[in-house]
């Protein structure tokens, strides 16, 4: 029985063009799409928590091969790699602290396996040896209207949840007004030794956390170069290559008494 082929009718170019403009458009349309995804998620990565010693945030999403390697190595399996709708940098690694925080492993070893230096092992070593309590992944900030122990409850899940117990987070007790009787024992975060590991957070009681890990850029203001701790020697560095700029105006001009003097105009 011989077999019947059908023979493919031939292409014409008026149609093979439509076929490419259709093509085009189609693709077009889903690479804006996925760039207005990927903008969105990067726009959104400012809150992110990145694993110990990660460089700046700028720098790291230029540096951050997305390998995985740092995941990998996590024992307690806290670093996440971001995945489409995530609504954060495709592939780059961060964590969740109310999930699973850091655990403060000694060796650190999320750190020396990254190829690029998106994780700088310098920043996390004191002499010569890698030192997690060096690190800055973020710091703990305390809601005072959610936190129970600023209501007179007595909680110190937090403090007792860090691994830098009475240095990170101290208790300051306070008399109760209310009751006359008990006191308060508010939590305070020591924003100069907390490292970010969101351990506090893990172990806070409240619905939603009432004590949580921000990246200290988020967290912290700034005073400035315009502010010197003076009985800070190391402070006062600063001030080396500090320069001024003295504006003259009209009142100025006259000493600081006949500018006090002054009436004109007040009448």
């Amino acid at each position: 029985m011989s077999e019947t082929k059908t023979k493919k009718q031939p292409v014409s170019d008026r149609r093979k063009f439509i076929l490419n403009m259709a093509r085009g458009a189609g693709l077009a349309t889903m690479g804006g799409f996925i760039w207005s995804a990927y903008v969105d998620e990067v726009t959104a990565s400012s809150l992110m928590l990145r694993p110990p010693g990660a460089i700046k945030e700028h720098d790291f999403l230029k540096t951050c091969i997305k390998c995985g390697l740092c995941v990998e190595a996590c024992p307690y399996d806290t670093l996440l790699l971001a995945k489409p709708g995530d609504n954060k940098p495709l592939g780059t690694p961060y964590f969740v602290p109310r999930e699973i925080a850091c655990y403060m492993c000694p060796t650190i070893p999320c750190v020396p396996v990254c190829p690029t230096g998106a994780l700088d092992e310098k920043s996390v070593t004191t002499d010569g040896k890698l030192d997690i309590n060096s690190a800055e992944m973020g710091v703990a900030v305390v809601d005072h209207s959610s936190c129970i122990a600023f209501w007179g409850i007595q909680c110190d899940a937090c403090y007792r949840a860090c691994p830098l117990l009475g240095k990170a987070i101290t208790i300051e007790y306070s008399k109760n007004e209310r009751t006359g009787k008990h006191a308060f024992m508010k939590p305070v975060v020591q924003s100069d030794v907390c490292t970010g590991c969101g351990l506090c957070e893990r172990a806070c009681v409240t619905e939603k956390a009432a004590i949580f890990v921000l990246p200290r850029e988020v967290a912290l203001g700034r005073a400035g170069d315009h502010y010197i701790k003076g009985w800070d020697k190391n402070d006062e560095k600063r001030l080396e290559n500090a320069t001024s700029k003295t504006t003259t105006t009209e009142i100025s001009k006259k000493s600081a008494v006949d500018s006090l003097n002054d009436s004109k105009g007040l009448y």
